[in-house]
């Protein structure tokens, strides 16, 4: 932190490493996406991909609101700092051990990547460019789908069969879906709370519901084998078998009903009882291959260090109690090794002495914990300065901050999925790239996770 010559204010000065990028590529930076220095586009061949392929499904929490990382992943302490926090080391990661006691004693499973910079600071913006892995305010991404969605299509063909739908939102009943993509590949959205599917019921029960269906079924028996069907009405078609598959189910029951003491021990939470939900669908090979957990609210510009309400000393050991028991379960059950946990938000937090209103505004730079999926944890990758308003080590191959398209290239990757792909069948001709200019080498996969 520095004080204006001027009027003595204290500003945020920008990060040494890719200052130089930005100012040089300041239009292509505002579009969310700029060239290496010396590697011109024109230049720029295809990349050949290099998936790891080490996991069968994600779970991604996306911690809404933008959490303090100097507080959390990327922990920077002084006068600021709560005594609750108990910051202590495990190896190279300093923690908020009083905060984040269970995340602690899975330590040696997490990694944590500090040298994370954020595109936007507005949060519907940023949260939205994380989810679909590319700016949200230009054209051709009105039509661009979810993460979950695309990996809900890559994996199709192998999963037919599958108890149920591959992408899964829970905590949340709305947000970034298919995009162009068929309805098949929409989330499903679900708010668990342990009383078993709630919201795939009748409301005149379930004989009056099959009663309708067969007389449903029967007047469209001419219609679906009609050679004039068109691709609509096959989507609709499929979907509503896709949604009456989880009707009356008591397979997909079984994975969100779940009893007291069960969410005692994730702690009594929304988040808790999505990360049961989470852990139960993996257990049942439910073919589920990309789940998101919302959780927050991270958005602490006032009384951050609060013990009341949402603030940090509340949604702190809410987060490490669901968490940390879930990767604890996913490890004994043997799942773990198959299965990629990504947790970070849209943003970050200005770090340092917190504001007048004690608590802590927006900022671009960010950090992120991965664990499972065949990553090597008590670790970091990437790192800051004393305050924590700079990188000073990217920490990976392509010395220079990491963003959002190389976050989805590394989950595309973890599940072995060819993150360079152009798919020509978008609406506005455009090309849809699953990563923007990955093909060209621009964005890739964060390898060293693995070590």
């Amino acid at each position: 932190m520095k004080n204006h010559p001027t009027t003595g204010t204290q500003f945020w000065k920008r990060p040494t490493l890719g200052r130089r990028m930005f100012f040089r590529h300041t239009a292509s930076a505002i579009g969310g996406y700029f060239l290496l220095p010396s590697r011109p586009m024109e230049t720029i061949a295809k990349a050949a991909p290099a998936l790891k392929a080490t996991a069968k499904q994600v779970i991604f929490v996306l911690m809404s609101g933008g959490p303090s990382q100097v507080d959390t992943f990327d922990l920077k302490e002084g006068a600021w700092t709560p005594a609750a926090f108990r910051p202590t080391s495990y190896g190279p990661i300093r923690w908020p051990q009083g905060m984040m006691p269970k995340l602690a004693d899975q330590m040696q499973h997490l990694t944590m990547v500090r040298s994370i910079r954020a595109w936007a600071l507005v949060h519907n913006a940023a949260r939205t460019w994380i989810q679909i892995g590319r700016n949200p305010t230009l054209s051709g991404s009105r039509i661009a789908p979810h993460i979950g969605s695309v990996i809900a299509m890559e994996s199709a063909a192998t999963n037919a069969n599958a108890l149920m739908p591959a992408f899964v939102h829970l905590n949340v009943t709305t947000g970034p879906g298919n995009g162009y993509l068929a309805p098949d590949f929409s989330p499903f959205y679900m708010s668990p709370g342990g009383g078993g599917i709630t919201n795939s019921t009748h409301p005149t029960g379930q004989s009056r519901f099959n009663s309708r269906i067969s007389l449903l079924e029967s007047m469209n028996a001419d219609l679906k084998t009609s050679a004039e069907l068109g691709p609509d009405v096959q989507e609709t078609f499929a979907f509503q078998q896709g949604a009456r598959k989880l009707m009356y189910n008591p397979e997909v029951d079984r994975i969100f009903t779940f009893d007291q003491n069960e969410r005692n021990r994730y702690g009594p939470t929304g988040f808790g009882n999505a990360c049961i939900a989470a852990r139960n669908m993996i257990r049942a090979r439910a073919g589920v291959k990309f789940i998101q957990i919302n959780q927050g609210d991270w958005d602490h510009h006032e009384n951050i260090y609060s013990t009341t309400g949402n603030a940090h000393l509340v949604v702190m050991p809410q987060f490490d109690k669901a968490l940390g028991t879930l990767i604890e379960d996913l490890r004994n059950d043997g799942s773990l090794s198959e299965t990629l946990i990504v947790a970070y938000g849209e943003f970050g937090r200005v770090p340092g002495n917190i504001n007048a209103g004690k608590g802590r505004d927006h900022h671009v730079q960010q950090a992120a914990m991965f664990a499972g999926g065949g990553v090597q944890g008590g670790r970091v990758i990437g790192a800051t300065s004393a305050l924590g308003d700079s990188i000073i080590d990217s920490g990976w191959s392509r010395k220079r901050e990491i963003r959002a398209e190389d976050i989805e290239a590394t989950i595309y990757s973890a599940l072995g999925i060819d993150y360079t792909i152009i798919r020509r069948d978008d609406p506005i001709g455009r090309g849809f790239e699953y990563v923007p200019f990955s093909d060209r080498d621009l964005y890739g996969p964060i390898n060293e996770l693995w070590g």
